[in-house]
């Protein structure tokens, strides 16, 4: 992950394996909020993804205008956890 910009957590809500396309709510507290992602944005290169992972992700401007997750990365998992900032 690039030093300097918001991380967020959140967890995956959904993930369709076939189209590669997934959700992850995040927000402490109410509201919370929706985030779509591609498979493409799940750092370790796997292209999956479980529901119900706990992930660290930043916010970047995607396709229709909308905002989408892009550098997932799950936590608890094997590798390096990112730094907070």
């Amino acid at each position: 992950m690039k030093p300097g910009c918001t991380i967020h957590r959140g967890t995956v809500v959904a993930f369709d394996l076939a189209r590669g396309l997934g959700e992850i709510e995040a927000g402490a507290g109410s509201p919370a909020w929706i985030v779509p992602f591609h498979c493409t944005a799940i750092s370790d290169g796997s292209r999956d993804i479980g529901v119900g992972a706990p992930v660290v992700f930043r916010l970047s401007p995607g396709g229709l205008g909308v905002w989408e997750a892009g550098e997932v990365v799950k936590l608890g998992g094997s590798g390096p956890e990112p730094m907070e900032r």
